[in-house]
């Protein structure tokens, strides 16, 4: 089958599946007669097996020795397993820290947070940290759309000059010249749409998160 169909099915961005294909942890062959990637049902259930692990925390370094036989499945969950009690001691600091934040009856004007920084730093050290860094995604929709709308422009232009001063009154010409100016309007619009899907699939799911 090939990549569309995989992504409808898998639910991962082109950009996640061949990414993975790029650290080797799945092979698809080529059709000889065009290139294109041919996905088997192999490929399929391997894909549904790294987005699962990947859902549960497990690193791209991890699913490499997990493909490579360096690392068993039970080994690889026991050391998830770890990093999630880590994460949960964290976060048992941090509750205890609002806690005492909130029995000591402080005001936003008046808190102490001398005595917290240390173990605020030490936390972030660690790697650890509350503040959720998500992307804006209507952000990104919105220049997507506005750089496509200046392409559209930049087009519509000279054409529109084309028009309005005379250089086109033959009446082939100007079904030709309307088609070919069409075509990249066509280009512009399926790539706004596709851009617009990356975006809310979450194409950031890709490479920090892949």
């Amino acid at each position: 089958m090939f990549i569309n169909e995989v992504e409808n099915i898998v639910k991962l961005s082109k950009k996640a599946i061949r990414y993975y294909e790029q650290e080797g942890l799945i092979n698809p062959k080529r059709n000889h007669n065009n290139d294109y990637r041919l996905y088997t049902k192999e490929d399929l259930n391997k894909l549904k097996i790294i987005k699962f692990l990947r859902e549960l925390g497990v690193s791209i370094s991890d699913l490499k020795k997990l493909n490579n036989h360096e690392l068993s499945l039970q080994d690889c969950l026991r050391n998830q397993i770890e990093t999630i009690e880590l994460e949960e001691e964290n976060y048992q600091k941090v509750k205890n820290m609002c806690l005492e934040i909130i029995e000591s009856k402080d005001t936003y004007e008046n808190i102490d947070i001398t005595k917290y920084f240390q173990n605020i730093n030490i936390l972030n050290k660690e790697g650890f940290t509350m503040r959720k860094i998500k992307s804006n995604k209507k952000k990104k929709i919105f220049g997507a759309v506005l750089s496509s709308l200046i392409f559209g422009i930049l087009i519509l232009i000279p054409t529109t000059i084309c028009f309005v001063t005379g250089y086109i009154q033959h009446y082939m010409f100007f079904y030709v010249f309307g088609l070919l100016c069409l075509i990249p309007f066509i280009a512009i619009i399926i790539n706004l749409i596709k851009r617009i899907q990356e975006i809310i699939g979450g194409e950031e799911d890709e490479a920090s998160k892949y």
